[in-house]
């Protein structure tokens, strides 16, 4: 255990924040994501809702600034528009690290995004769409 490091982050985790370069991307995926198939490094957090990962993460994960859509979510099938609970959660989590509302990304073009992600933090998010692409910023100096 470290001071001020937030306890849901593991070692392997804390590795792969520390080794992500500006632009890079990590997906926080929920229990039904076929995450062993999509990850090129696979964190698991079983037990640990999406939105809870999400918080731990933003304490350290700066998000990038020169790009118009840095965070986004799975869509709903068949309901674009719709905004399920879990993705409300992320929203308001984004609200409390000072970003805006999270994008929004197709199905299928999300499982693409999340094959060229760094890694895949599988949570034990049981609630459907709780999935959510985070691309590293940088920090000035």
């Amino acid at each position: 255990m470290l001071k001020g490091i937030d306890p849901l982050l593991t070692p392997d985790l804390l590795h792969v924040l520390a080794s992500m370069g500006h632009g890079d991307r990590i997906a926080i995926v929920d229990a039904n994501f076929p995450a062993a198939s999509k990850a090129r490094r696979l964190v698991a957090m079983p037990g640990i809702g999406s939105p809870e990962a999400l918080d731990a993460i933003l304490k350290l994960l700066p998000i990038d600034d020169f790009e118009p859509d840095p965070v986004a979510v799975m869509q709903v099938v068949g309901d674009p528009a719709a905004v399920p609970p879990v993705a409300a959660a992320f929203t308001a989590v984004l609200r409390q690290h000072g970003l805006p509302p999270p994008a929004s990304l197709e199905r299928h073009a999300f499982y693409q995004a999340t094959d060229a992600a760094v890694a895949v933090v599988q949570t034990g998010e049981r609630r459907f769409y709780g999935c959510i692409l985070l691309t590293k910023g940088v920090i000035p100096p």
